[in-house]
């Protein structure tokens, strides 16, 4: 197999970064699979038919039950709403189609189970979309984590700050809907939080938490695309159904602590998606705002050149880095897409799962859960109960 024919399903903001990242992976990777671009699926026709021809599909669904059953697709990317991944992707597995989600996996754990048992039952390959894994500063700190040069693990904190719903008069967006979304700041922006905490430090073992919702209704939509909206005037507003921020407190199975917080009530922070590890022999941190950076501290330095120093993530050795431009010259958020799917092709051309798979996904979404449930009972839930 030479190339990987792809069915998509969702055409807004997720559909075009991992069209772009489809379109632009041969550029860069020539030397992996090359994904062909069969068929883009979206309710509206218009609107399907204008994203094939704009980000280069070749043809246009309107339901995924017909795109599931196309003979000349070989994967099933879902980057519709929440609310349809898993019969998407449970239908997809069954006809033996290989399937690539967004995050988070499903709207809730069952679910997320039955997705993963539907692949393994099947053998084909799965993927969930944790694209921020594969910024190369991100790569760094699991490497250096992984070599022990941090020493042993003691704290991790991870915070998501948005802006985009502080406006009371913003309207009531599919992300604010439980039963579409799930849940609010918590999956969609602490599901990262999470993925990257189980990546670079390892299990989750309990937590506590809190939330709220600070506006509790808003305006109907009339229409919406990624972040942005158009009210409707002539309506009563709609209730607002999911957390509009979430924090918690986790213990990790190694005996690390961490701290999360994801909120879309944070002005000034248009995207800040942070973390800060401390180990007992140094520290890094991280900041997605300067995506190509990490910052490093060794408590072995020499005395007088102390301090956290700068390493820009660019340049050879650095991952993915050689496939990229000249020395110091960055790359974007577009790009850790391109990572994500250069993963993809490697394994489907390999036959091994890819990494974060279905697995990490169920393993977020009982966070998530354990979240909720400690959000609900007001005490500290441990994973083990969700088994």
């Amino acid at each position: 197999m030479k190339e990987v024919r792809i069915g998509m399903v969702g055409y807004k903001f997720m559909g075009k970064a991992h069209s772009h990242a489809y379109r632009d992976l041969p550029m860069f990777f020539p030397d992996t699979l090359r994904p062909v671009m069969k068929a883009i699926c979206g309710r509206d026709p218009q609107g399907a038919g204008q994203a094939a021809a704009r980000y280069g599909w070749e043809s246009a669904e309107t339901d995924w039950r017909r795109l599931v059953e196309r003979p000349d697709v070989d994967l099933i990317d879902i980057n519709a709403p929440s609310d349809v991944h898993m019969e998407i992707a449970v239908a997809a597995a069954e006809r033996g189609k290989h399937v690539f989600c967004e995050k988070p996996l499903a709207l809730t754990l069952a679910d997320a189970r039955r997705m993963l048992e539907a692949a393994e039952k099947s053998g084909v390959i799965h993927m969930v979309g944790f694209n921020y894994r594969f910024a190369p500063a991100v790569q760094l700190a699991k490497k250096l984590v992984a070599e022990g040069r941090l020493g042993r693990i003691y704290h991790f904190r991870a915070w998501f700050l948005q802006d985009w719903l502080v406006d009371p008069s913003f309207p009531l967006v599919w992300r604010l809907r439980k039963e579409i979304a799930g849940s609010g700041s918590l999956g969609d922006l602490g599901a990262h939080l999470i993925d990257l905490a189980h990546f670079l430090v390892g299990d989750i073992a309990e937590v506590v938490a809190m939330s709220e919702t600070f506006v509790k209704q808003r305006p109907l939509p009339a229409e919406m695309e990624g972040l942005s909206a158009k009210g409707r005037g002539d309506a009563p507003p709609g209730e607002v159904t999911v957390d509009d921020a979430a924090l918690f407190l986790a213990r990790f199975a190694n005996g690390a602590l961490g701290s999360f917080e994801a909120t879309r009530f944070a002005p000034g922070h248009r995207s800040t998606n942070a973390f800060e590890i401390n180990g007992s022999k140094g520290s890094v941190k991280f900041d997605f705002e300067r995506m190509n950076e990490l910052q490093v501290y060794f408590t072995d330095d020499d005395a007088d050149v102390q301090g956290f120093r700068r390493v820009l993530a660019t340049d050879p050795p650095h991952a993915y880095s050689s496939a990229w431009w000249p020395p110091g010259h960055t790359i974007g958020y577009e790009h850790t897409f391109i990572h994500e799917v250069y993963e993809l092709m490697e394994a489907i051309g390999a036959g091994r799962q890819p990494v974060p798979n279905f697995r990490d996904g169920v393993k977020c979404q009982a966070v998530l859960e354990a979240v909720e449930r400690s959000v609900e009972e007001r005490r500290w839930v441990a994973l083990s109960e969700l088994d």
